[in-house]
């Protein structure tokens, strides 16, 4: 069923002022370090941060147009962390279940369910697909707004049992719609070696089913993920090299910032022009199954 106007204001992948899931999900837990630290009276240690003063301007390298791929890897894997870490439930879909889909020839363990993946483990995953496949720090916010489109349009739970497929899924349609080279599936076969093409297939036609081929991302939303990634970071002590502002490098910022902001009107366009024969399609099945 279509989501109602309601359901989309307070979806954070289509709502610019809806508070992403994932940085609601991990203050629980920020919350309580703190708590902690106050309560053992645990020094946070010598200060290493480099603060701006009249003379200086400290920045790092990654920008909300050109993000850092490293950095913004680290933190969309601890959204993902802290998603499955404090989900509500364990609601799945059988599509996304790693015992009746394996991505390996390995068998899978009759707990695989009880076990939650580390943050290094979701990281490992991820990098791995985004270095093979020569993804961008852009493939990666946009990865996470697809995730959690598709945990609330679907009403499911990223759990140990499916996060990697979900995640997997999130990546492949981003990496089709965000990046100027898209990957095909059977690339992504040349990485997971046990997985087939026609698995593949079928997952991203569910994914898509159930985002109601809602593939656009608006620049506001993608803008709020990237910041509240930041704020992710900055809570789990995430470092970010710093280094002065120059104006060679404001000048150098400044011409990139206006690049990555034509790229990203176009990429939207695209994105809005498969959107638009996702729905034609949609019609079609639906006129083919009323004839059938």
């Amino acid at each position: 069923f279509p989501i109602s106007d309601l359901a989309l204001e307070s979806n954070p992948s289509d709502h610019p002022r809806a508070s992403t899931i994932f940085l609601s999900k991990s203050q629980t837990d920020v919350r309580e370090k703190r708590k902690s630290n106050h309560i053992n009276h645990v020094s946070p240690g010598q200060l290493t941060k480099k603060y701006s003063s009249c003379s200086t301007i400290f920045i790092d390298d990654s920008t909300v147009s050109q993000p850092n791929l490293r950095s913004t890897i680290k933190c969309v894997t601890l959204a993902i962390f802290y998603h499955i870490k404090n989900r509500d439930s364990d609601r799945s879909l059988d599509i996304f279940d790693e015992k009746s889909h394996p991505l390996t020839r390995e068998e899978v363990p009759d707990d695989y369910y009880k076990h939650d993946p580390d943050h290094k483990h979701i990281y490992r995953f991820v990098r791995t697909l985004f270095s093979a496949a020569q993804l961008t720090a852009e493939c990666a916010i946009v990865t996470l707004v697809y995730l959690e489109r598709l945990l609330t349009y679907a009403e499911i739970d990223i759990c140990p049992s499916n996060w990697k497929r979900i995640v997997l899924g999130a990546i492949l349609l981003a990496s089709k719609v965000w990046d100027d080279q898209a990957v095909w599936n059977v690339d992504y076969c040349q990485i997971l070696k046990d997985i087939t093409v026609e698995d593949m297939n079928e997952m991203e036609r569910h994914f898509l089913e159930l985002l109601q081929f809602n593939i656009n991302v608006p620049a506001s939303v993608y803008a709020k993920y990237y910041f509240d990634l930041r704020s992710l970071a900055d809570d789990n002590n995430l470092s970010f090299l710093l280094e002065p502002l120059s104006k060679e490098r404001a000048q150098k910022l400044e011409a990139i910032s206006r690049l990555c902001e034509d790229k990203y009107k176009d990429l939207s366009k695209a994105a809005m022009r498969r959107s638009f024969s996702a729905d034609n399609l949609v019609g079609i099945r639906r006129s083919n199954a009323i004839l059938s």
